[in-house]
């Protein structure tokens, strides 16, 4: 297998949830009509099986259809993001993670090559696919990768790494609760597994991988968190 290659297998497991997002893709050309199911995990409840929007983009020109328009990181404190002006992304001032649910409005959509010693959470490729972005209350721009380029091989993770609505319309059935602690990036008893991710993040380990009756550790940008779930419901949440 050619390097490239297996750099990018270790970029979707890092991301989480590579394997759902290769079957997306499987099944969109099976069937366009179809749309991905939510690949953030698994329903607890016919509320938590919104559907998210997908994009399924294969080359680069389909990722131009986020110009102009606004996302929400659905795979928060995994993807650096870089300051952008004068048409360049400067990559020696990374800027830090992006958290979960933070929208972005997307300028343009551009290549660029990435310096061989950095790591800003997908593989290298020769060239990447940047998204240009501002934040709510600032006109300063800003890069993150959203996909990697290899000769004529391609892969984008837009569906892995954004929601294309805001997520408190698509699971309008959490409690009013649960959002304020989503929204303060707080881990509370209670939360599954799903909506502790959108609390602090997809930075995730461990050893069991039987979703919502296991104990999990996350790293929110620098903060760590140990949480143990049964049924699906934090029951033990420790701040190390």
């Amino acid at each position: 297998m050619k390097p490239w290659k297996l750099a990018l297998i270790t970029t979707l497991v890092t991301l989480t949830i590579g394997g759902t997002y290769l079957f997306m893709v499987w099944r969109h050309r099976q069937d366009p009509g179809v749309l991905g199911r939510n690949s953030a995990g698994p329903a607890t409840s016919v509320k938590e099986a919104a559907e998210p929007r997908t994009l399924l983009p294969l080359h680069f020109e389909d990722t131009l259809q986020l110009e102009g328009k606004s996302v929400w990181i659905k795979n928060g404190n995994t993807i650096a993001y870089f300051p952008y002006s004068a048409g360049k992304i400067d990559f020696s001032r990374r800027v830090g993670v992006l958290p979960p649910i933070q929208r972005l409005d997307v300028k343009k959509i551009v290549k660029s090559s990435v310096p061989a010693t950095l790591d800003d959470g997908i593989s290298h490729g020769s060239r990447q696919a940047f998204a240009v972005f501002t934040m709510t209350g600032s006109t300063a721009q800003y890069a993150m990768p959203i996909g990697v380029m290899q000769g004529s091989e391609e892969a984008y993770f837009c569906d892995v790494l954004f929601f294309y609505d805001d997520p408190h319309t698509i699971y309008t059935g959490w409690p009013a609760a649960t959002w304020a602690a989503i929204d303060a990036h707080q881990p509370i008893a209670g939360m599954s597994e799903q909506e502790t991710r959108l609390a602090i993040g997809q930075d995730v380990h461990s050893e069991s991988r039987t979703i919502g009756d296991r104990t999990v550790t996350y790293n929110q940008a620098g903060k760590h968190w140990t949480i143990t779930y049964v049924n699906d419901r934090a029951t033990t949440i420790e701040n190390k």
